[in-house]
């Protein structure tokens, strides 16, 4: 039955499209060998974490640069929680997710508070996750520079999140992707979505119809903030390891967003888009030309430049046939 609006079909058409696809990905491991089912991981968990800087940078606009800080937050709670307090990695995810959604509103209320925007805002996020990894190295709870390893369990237990082959991770992370997919369509067909995109667009009109900017820039990042939190975790609880640079470093905060702009920024699957993308040309450069070092390194970068200029819009641009 269709709306007066004509839309009733189509979003069932793009439900069941979507219902596929999550079906097609959960029977992946069936025919995916050791390397390449680590290689979907990594697809995943970036393009989770590159949708989760789409809430704030890409639906709001504002160009976060210190998403690291929540990132390293999520991924040393659960880690020194495990270790120190015996406490299960999946309660230290939502306990790590908390915190980084509380420093996301401090940040995001001092930031903004004072109205930083554009490279003044990136700068002072940058600045505070900056500060996050010097503390890291310095502080003996985090073990400094040397990072904390977590200890592999004889007996493991689903509670532990340690498993013993791969596929497990892989529905973890595959269940965490759909999840923040349904949080960014409901964002993005939600009024506190337009508002976000309102902002974006013109943040003095936006405030001159009675938006709080204050507010929904603030929850933005919050939003932001927690989901990258729970990133962090999975990331600690999958490699095993995690030390200051990893954890609070630029490098992270760039994979996050080099992602979500190649793929579309402020589009729902703009950024598995680009996790996909990336990774894929990356994982090929590396086993095609990896004897010639540094020159896989050079081919990701020349891909990265040459759809920045003529797809200012990213792939999602290019399909939707939008071009400056």
């Amino acid at each position: 039955m269709t709306t007066e609006s004509g839309r009733g079909p189509f979003l069932n058409h793009k439900a069941l499209v979507f219902l596929v696809a999550a079906l097609l990905c959960y029977a992946m491991p069936l025919v995916l060998n050791s390397y390449l089912l680590h290689v979907a991981i990594l697809i995943l968990l970036f393009g989770f974490l590159a949708s989760a800087w789409n809430i704030v940078g890409g639906f709001a606009g504002q160009f976060c640069f210190g998403q690291a800080a929540f990132f390293g937050i999520g991924a040393y709670a659960s880690s020194l929680l495990f270790m120190k307090a015996g406490i299960s990695p999946w309660a230290g995810m939502a306990i790590g997710g908390i915190l980084g959604a509380v420093l996301g509103g401090i940040i995001g209320y001092l930031t903004f508070r004072y109205k930083l925007k554009g490279v003044f805002f990136g700068l002072g996020t940058f600045a505070f996750a900056e500060m996050m990894r010097i503390i890291a190295l310095n502080w003996g709870v985090t073990n400094k520079a040397m990072g904390v390893l977590l200890a592999l369990k004889t007996n493991a237990s689903f509670l532990d999140f340690q498993f013993g082959e791969k596929t497990p991770y892989y529905y973890v992370i595959l269940s965490m992707v759909i999840m923040i997919l349904l949080v960014a369509y409901r964002l993005d067909n939600s009024k506190p979505g337009f508002y976000l995109k309102a902002i974006r667009e013109d943040e003095e009109a936006a405030g001159s119809l009675g938006i709080n900017i204050l507010k929904y820039k603030t929850g933005a990042l919050m939003l932001s903030a927690f989901l990258t939190a729970l990133g962090g975790t999975f990331y600690a609880q999958y490699m095993f390891y995690i030390d200051p640079d990893i954890a609070f470093g630029a490098d992270t905060t760039v994979e996050m967003i080099v992602r979500a702009m190649f793929g579309g920024a402020g589009t729902v699957f703009g950024p598995l888009i680009g996790s996909a993308a990336l990774e894929t040309i990356s994982e090929c450069m590396r086993t095609f030309v990896g004897e010639y070092k540094g020159v896989h390194i050079m081919v990701y970068g020349a891909v990265l430049i040459l759809v920045m200029i003529f797809f200012p819009y990213g792939v999602m641009g290019l399909i939707r046939g939008k071009r400056r």
